[in-house]
């Protein structure tokens, strides 16, 4: 067994909690400053050099980097285990590269009572990392709530307008979606009869004696309602877009491109392949539900004039395509899920990035109110439209294999609801290329023009260049090469999904 305080798992965890704490013993902001780039780069180095990692490395399980550690509550069948596998190890990296980015960025915001502000940001960063760590349910859930407490207080404190509202609303909603997944999950340990939140037992336990049609279906139901509130499935959606235009730019990113895939992995991870019978009889209202986060959702971001709101509800509507490849019950959607969840995380982590750089140089998100910045920063409207590309799903950014990947299994579930999801597409390319024309291109505005005047706006500096291009890096090395998160993730489906009548096999594997 790997000694506890060498295991690179347990090392992306503690460091960013072990910074925070030293931060909250009051240390001068300079050297807050300085721990605060260790909290924030460890995990993402230990991350991608598992990732570089993980096809030599022995399994046991079906994980890699396996460990179980005593907690001393065996007796309630609560033990620390943490691996990787094909599912979990492209989530663990997303979770170190976005929160690499979203340090960085805040490190130079200038916030005030920026200690505070980048102490919680680390606990956040630990929460994210154990999730996608964890092979004991109860630590999932847990990490899961380390990271999503210290939202609340960012947006409440750091927000912008109508945070308190905002953080409110945040509060009823996540706390309601993890009440219904903890009961959830509290209730398939009790069924089970397995005594033990180990996901590992739980797949052999139930894989042998699967639970009544009429159990997996009502847990199920909870799962599916709980995660779906926790990932913004419509119409449970109204937290989202109106938490991320108030939230501080670095929360946004951790929460829109790490945290809200917890139900979504939890979903994968869990739900499906423990509970397909549950999964067959909820697939189809899944389906019509995401439909209304990809058409709805999509003509109201449309709608919007405010860029941040606009990019909150974008992340919304790109969440039905996710649920759709969920409700196709086939290897090739749950692949295709994976891979979207990885390229949204960065891609609208990148665009809040760059919304909030734009704002700082225009004093404004009112989209109306913009126009002709790429002359004076044209670095960043680079950026902006090669966001925009990505979020859209064009060849050559990551996005465009996940939705490729979750269009071809859907075609196999409903040819009617592919046709109606394609059209989410050019919906997205509307709003996001109508975006970038009305900030960037075309004669500045009046208002523009007297900000301009009395400040006139300068490019993006490098403290904030660097967290975007390595979003942007990332976004295009998965995008020309998705077989380095299809190939681990395809054999993983397969061992994981196996037992599991209900869910079709069909491979994922990229070229």
């Amino acid at each position: 067994m790997i000694s506890l305080f060498t295991n690179p798992l347990i090392l992306a965890i503690i460091t960013p909690l072990a910074v925070a704490l030293a931060i909250a013993l009051d240390l001068p902001k300079r050297w807050a400053v300085r721990f605060a780039y260790v909290g924030f780069g460890v995990p993402v180095i230990i991350a991608l050099w598992l990732w570089s990692q993980y096809a030599g490395a022995p399994q046991e399980h079906g994980y890699a980097f396996f460990t179980t550690y005593d907690t001393g509550l065996k007796s309630l069948g609560i033990n620390l285990s943490l691996g990787l596998n094909g599912i979990s190890l492209p989530l663990f990296v997303l979770a170190g590269v976005v929160g690499l980015a979203a340090g960085l960025y805040a490190i130079q915001s200038g916030a005030e009572r920026l200690r505070i502000y980048l102490m919680l940001l680390l606990i956040m960063q630990a929460g994210l990392m154990g999730v996608f760590a964890s092979v004991d349910i109860f630590f999932f859930y847990f990490f899961h709530e380390l990271a999503l407490i210290p939202t609340f207080i960012m947006v409440g404190v750091w927000g912008g307008r109508d945070r308190g509202y905002a953080a409110m609303m945040m509060t009823i909603y996540l706390t309601a979606g993890a009440m219904l997944s903890l009961l959830g999950l509290i209730a398939l340990y009790w069924k089970s009869g397995a005594q033990t939140f180990d996901l590992i037992t739980l797949r052999s336990i139930l894989a042998q004696q699967p639970l009544r049609f009429t159990t997996q279906r009502d847990i199920f139901g909870l799962l599916l309602f709980g995660f779906g509130i926790l990932v913004s499935l419509w119409p449970l959606h109204t937290w989202a877009p109106l938490g991320y235009g108030a939230a501080p730019s670095s929360a946004a990113m951790l929460h829109a491109g790490v945290l809200k895939k917890f139900g979504l992995y939890g979903l994968l991870q869990i739900a499906l392949p423990l509970l397909p019978g549950g999964a067959q009889h909820w697939s189809h209202l899944m389906a019509l539900l995401a439909l209304g986060n990809v058409l709805l959702i999509g003509f109201v971001t449309m709608a919007q004039r405010d860029l941040k709101q606009m990019v909150g509800y974008s992340s919304v509507m790109h969440m039905g395509y996710a649920f759709l490849g969920l409700a196709c019950l086939s290897t090739l959607g749950a692949g295709g899920v994976v891979l979207l969840m990885v390229a949204h995380g960065l891609s609208v982590a990148l665009l809040f990035l760059l919304s909030t750089s734009i704002y700082h140089r225009t004093q404004t998100f009112d989209l109306t109110e913009m126009g002709g910045l790429a002359q004076k920063a044209p670095v960043l409207a680079a950026l902006f439209v090669a966001a925009t590309f990505a979020s859209i799903g064009l060849p050559g950014f990551a996005n465009f294999w996940g939705e490729l990947t979750i269009f071809v299994a859907l075609w196999n579930f409903s040819h009617w609801i592919t046709a109606a999801a394609v059209a989410g597409v050019i919906i997205s390319a509307i709003y996001g290329l109508r975006a970038a024309a009305r900030v960037f291109f075309g004669p500045p505005t009046d208002v523009f023009a007297a900000v301009a005047a009395e400040r006139p706006p300068a490019d993006l500096n490098w403290s904030e260049r660097i967290p975007a291009l390595l979003l942007l890096a990332l976004l295009l090395f998965i995008g020309f090469w998705p077989k380095s998160i299809s190939a681990p993730l395809d054999a993983t489906l397969q061992s994981v999904y196996a037992s599991s009548p209900a869910v079709l096999t069909h491979e994922v594997v990229l070229k």
